[in-house]
């Protein structure tokens, strides 16, 4: 009970975040960390549903727009990253409160990382160019003669961690499960309640899902995605261009899918990624879970928050 309060409200995509942080923020003397891996882009807006000038100017969001879509930012460095804004919010008397759906974001912050070697872009030019010429599916069936674990939880297309699990193979001679099998859990120094919105209703999020993709289709992301082609020297392989949305429209702009079926494939892919949100809920312990689809949602969380404070 010594410890400083934090909360961390994390939850599925459209499952209501954004708005019950705002309730938070407006009720408690809270500031806020995004823990939102899509939105540290500069001008990626729309895509990421990230919040616009006028609520930016009366809740601010810290670990935002902080980086071009031609570079990389690692979940080590989110963590980092955080502590220090925690750490800063706390100092200036207010709470931290982290926002987001970026569950490797989440156990990196809750749980630390393991040691791994730091990246190598020679080295990882040459894997993208090994790719190039042969294929990620080539490159994971090698990863699966040497890294067999690791292979097995990758798809054959997963092209940012197949690269990383060679890197570290190619520079250390070991996998990557011998480094996790070596990781020490590094506690939070803060007393953090961690909310876990889980919807009960499936299909009513599914609904959001479709609605808030048409939404994003509606203000212009096609736009906004040959915009950012324009300004910055990007490819499918980037983080930025594999967010879901971005990467269904990058794939229309390069004529490998009719733009006819961009609607379908944007909301299925975004489902898929609303899945395997939940699936690392399930696997996480010490969370408080909250039906965001209930009529006392918001009650809910204000009193568990207000008990968590006292």
């Amino acid at each position: 009970m010594s410890l400083p309060p934090a909360i961390l409200l994390i939850g599925p995509t459209a499952s209501g975040k954004t708005a019950l942080a705002f309730e938070l923020a407006t009720h408690f003397p809270c500031d806020i960390i995004s823990v939102d891996s899509a939105q540290v882009f500069r001008d990626m807006n729309i895509g990421t549903a990230k919040p616009d000038a006028a609520t930016l100017a009366r809740f601010p969001h810290r670990l935002i727009d902080l980086i071009t879509p031609e570079q990389r930012y690692s979940a080590a460095q989110f963590r980092s990253d955080a502590l220090r804004e925690m750490a800063a919010i706390m100092a200036a008397g207010r709470i931290p409160l982290l926002v987001g759906g970026t569950m490797l974001y989440v156990k990196a912050l809750r749980e630390g990382l393991a040691d791994l070697p730091r990246a190598d872009a020679a080295l990882r030019a040459g894997i993208d160019a090994e790719a190039a010429a042969r294929g990620w599916p080539a490159l994971h069936a090698e990863l699966a003669l040497l890294d067999a674990e690791t292979a097995a939880r990758l798809k054959p297309n997963d092209a940012q961690r197949i690269q990383r699990a060679m890197e570290v193979l190619r520079l250390t001679g070991r996998t990557l499960g011998s480094f996790f099998a070596e990781q020490t859990t590094s506690s939070l120094p803060f007393r953090c309640l961690t909310l876990a919105l889980v919807p009960g209703d499936r299909s009513e999020l599914h609904r959001r899902i479709s609605q808030r993709f048409d939404a994003m289709l509606a203000a212009d992301l096609v736009d906004e995605v040959v915009m950012l082609r324009k300004k910055y020297r990007l490819d499918a392989g980037l983080p930025s261009m594999r967010c879901v949305g971005y990467r269904q429209v990058w794939d229309v702009l390069e004529g490998q899918i009719p733009r006819a079926e961009l609607r379908d494939r944007g909301v299925f892919a975004t489902r898929q990624f609303a899945k395997r949100q939940l699936t690392w809920l399930k696997s996480m312990a010490d969370l408080q879970v909250i039906d965001p689809l209930a009529s006392d949602a918001t009650a809910a969380v204000l009193a568990t928050v207000a008990a968590h404070l006292q």
